[in-house]
């Protein structure tokens, strides 16, 4: 099934509770068919059953280790939570993880039936431990040591791209770019940027009729026959020198392919659209599509967690639900694909380090609207620390009303 079949099946499904979608639809679509994958997996092993989790070759750590006390970081743990605060005021982060920045979203209109999805960010500003509005930007990379950020501006494509001094707010330099901009991502050392290229908007949306058992009524979704992706830039952060590489789009839908980079930086990677959840394709710096590295080769684009600091182990999905604020991803070898263990959580977003995640994890039952908040796991413990308050979801459709970009210290 492609994407296409599965946004109108989804769309059907959902359709008499739908409200205007916010951004990343097509990943929220994907998303909730895994969910509904997994609770009819779930509802046979928890008959047979109960949930246990095995650790092979993980030690089990100290299970009261990391417990949250809001607005407080606890000793050499580093942990500052706020189980208060959804959108967070005040910095979050765990380990070397840190939150870096979190994004809002909205369909701005622009013709009767054609709209845009609008981003709002908020920059942590790390001398006052707060989160700060900046309405100037239409998408942002933090790198690595959360000293910069590459910015785009509101119009996408963008023509240039800012590298933004998170100290004092202002732009330090401007890249000019030949080709229009709609995505960045630095490399894990914060030395290079790989920008991806588009002909137009990625994040335009059409207005479409929708017909369910409610009724027929008119939502927002992707734009068909788009393809809008035309390739990425590398660029040198140091010099900004860089050069384009053309890559073609995936499937016949205005969709983001946002390229990132490899674990070692010598390769970038993109969402496959229209493949089965989490597909990504490795190519080399000159576009040419190859194989993914040994240890990337069973990550999915779709855990932004991906390897540990170390290297040794995989973040991976979510694999069971079984109560309400009880989910468990897969943690495996990155070589192999074996599972090592089951990890609390049931969306791997970060490594605070070698033994502990970031990860979202809901509070309601399954059979409930879903509401998730950020949460601290350890491998070897079935104890999570909430690290945010919960995030009210009204939209069937919508996984979170604020989307986080985590960075390593």
């Amino acid at each position: 099934m492609n994407v296409e079949e599965l946004v109108r099946d989804a769309l059907r499904e959902q359709a008499a509770e739908q409200q205007p979608l916010g951004h990343g639809f097509t990943d929220r679509v994907l998303a909730v068919r895994r969910r509904r994958r997994a609770r009819r997996f779930v509802s046979v092993a928890v008959a047979t059953a109960a949930v246990v989790v095995v650790a092979v070759g993980v030690p089990l750590l100290d299970s009261g280790r990391g417990e949250a006390r809001p607005a407080r970081v606890l000793g050499q743990d580093r942990v500052s939570a706020h189980q208060d605060q959804s959108p967070p005021r005040d910095m979050i982060a765990a380990g070397n993880a840190v939150l870096a920045a979190y994004s809002t979203a909205s369909v701005v209109p622009q013709t009767g039936d054609r709209g845009v999805v609008v981003r709002t960010y908020r920059l942590l500003n790390e001398k006052v431990g707060r989160y700060e509005k900046d309405t100037r930007w239409s998408y942002v990379a933090v790198a690595p040591g959360l000293r910069t950020a590459a910015v785009l501006e509101r119009k996408l494509p963008a023509s240039r791209i800012g590298l933004l001094d998170l100290a004092t707010g202002e732009v330090e330099r401007w890249i000019p770019v030949a080709h229009g901009v709609g995505g960045l991502a630095f490399s894990r050392d914060g030395s290079k940027l790989v920008a991806t290229t588009y002909k137009d908007n990625p994040d335009l949306v059409d207005k479409t009729m929708v017909h369910g058992k409610g009724g027929s009524h008119t939502a927002w979704m992707p734009r068909l026959g788009g393809k809008v992706r035309t390739g990425f830039v590398v660029l040198d952060v140091a010099s900004g020198k860089g050069s384009w590489t053309g890559v073609a789009a995936g499937r016949n839908l205005n969709a983001r392919e946002d390229f990132a980079f490899s674990r070692d930086g010598a390769l970038v990677y993109a969402r496959v659209v229209g493949k089965h959840d989490g597909t990504e394709q490795f190519y080399d710096l000159a576009g040419k599509e190859v194989p993914a590295p040994a240890n990337e080769k069973y990550l999915r684009w779709d855990v932004g967690a991906r390897l540990s600091p170390n290297g040794r182990l995989a973040a991976l999905g979510l694999t069971k639900e079984v109560a309400p604020g009880k989910s468990y991803s897969s943690i495996r070898d990155p070589r192999t694909g074996k599972e090592i263990t089951k990890v609390r959580g049931g969306h791997l977003l970060a490594w605070a380090d070698d033994k502990r995640l970031i990860a979202w994890e809901r509070v309601t039952s399954l059979e409930e609207p879903y509401r998730p908040r950020l949460v601290l796991v350890t491998i070897g413990s079935d104890k999570v620390v909430p690290l945010s308050g919960v995030s009210e979801v009204n939209d069937p459709f919508s996984l979170r009303t604020w989307e986080p970009v985590f960075a390593e210290r």
